[in-house]
């Protein structure tokens, strides 16, 4: 059986996708074809490259985003995005799509054209990268001409690939929707904030049905994107999440 999995965008909440395969290791449940986004797309493709969950976990841990030495010059971004390529090296060392053990299908915006790109083929750890690409930190990649960013900004759930593909379909979305109150929405730009979160979740939340189940803990909520003292906790939820619903349902 073809089983998929779905791995959503959400910064180091992403760390959540790791508990989750945790988990379903644990039931014997092994996707054979993942689609990811942004931090979806790191996880997704270290794990259709075999690379164990506790592997990818200790990647996250190790792999410093904001040092000095990864500082952009003369590029649109805080952050050169193609600095971090010799650390997926390492982990992937045949850059290319076919070498994986899994199907791996990964989304990125293309910053020219507007348009979503669905890479699974060819050169791997640059649209990895590129589908990594937070808008306006990080500096977008560039991919046989044309300049990529983050695939969550027109697809942050992107399970339309595995559709085609899988008999069973296992959704993890950690960017649960948090309730607010009238005094967050001080400023003009926490207004905007609210409401390409509100569009993107409704976009992505839509899609649900398509999966047979999904983990979504509403406690990613309390975490911001790149909340790097968190990892540990932000696994343990998605970890046990999972289990939790494992009990209930069966694939």
């Amino acid at each position: 059986m073809d089983i998929g999995l779905v791995l959503s965008g959400g910064g180091i909440r992403g760390v959540a996708h790791i508990g989750l395969i945790k988990a379903l290791e644990e039931h014997n449940i092994y996707a054979t074809h993942i689609a990811g986004t942004s931090a979806g797309a790191i996880v997704g493709a270290l794990y259709a490259g075999g690379v164990p969950w506790s592997e990818i976990l200790h990647f996250f841990k190790v792999t410093s985003i904001f040092h000095t030495s990864r500082f952009a010059k003369g590029k649109p971004g805080f952050i050169d995005t193609e600095k971090f390529y010799d650390e997926f090296k390492k982990y992937l060392p045949d850059d290319r799509f076919e070498k994986l053990p899994k199907t791996l299908f990964v989304t990125a915006t293309n910053i020219i054209n507007g348009e979503l790109k669905i890479f699974h083929k060819g050169e791997l750890i640059r649209p990895v990268l590129a589908s990594a690409t937070f808008p306006g930190v990080f500096s977008p990649v560039a991919i046989n001409g044309s300049y990529y960013v983050d695939g969550g900004v027109l697809n942050n759930f992107p399970v339309e690939p595995l559709k085609i593909y899988c008999d069973k379909i296992i959704g993890s979305y950690v960017n649960p929707l948090k309730n607010i109150d009238v005094k967050d929405l001080k400023h003009s730009y926490n207004v905007v904030d609210r409401a390409y979160k509100l569009k993107s979740a409704a976009e992505s939340m839509a899609k649900f049905n398509d999966c047979d189940f999904v983990v979504s803990p509403e406690e990613l909520s309390n975490f911001a994107t790149f909340d790097m003292r968190s990892i540990d906790t932000i696994f343990d939820i998605g970890y046990q999440s999972t289990k939790e619903i494992l009990k209930l349902k069966k694939l």
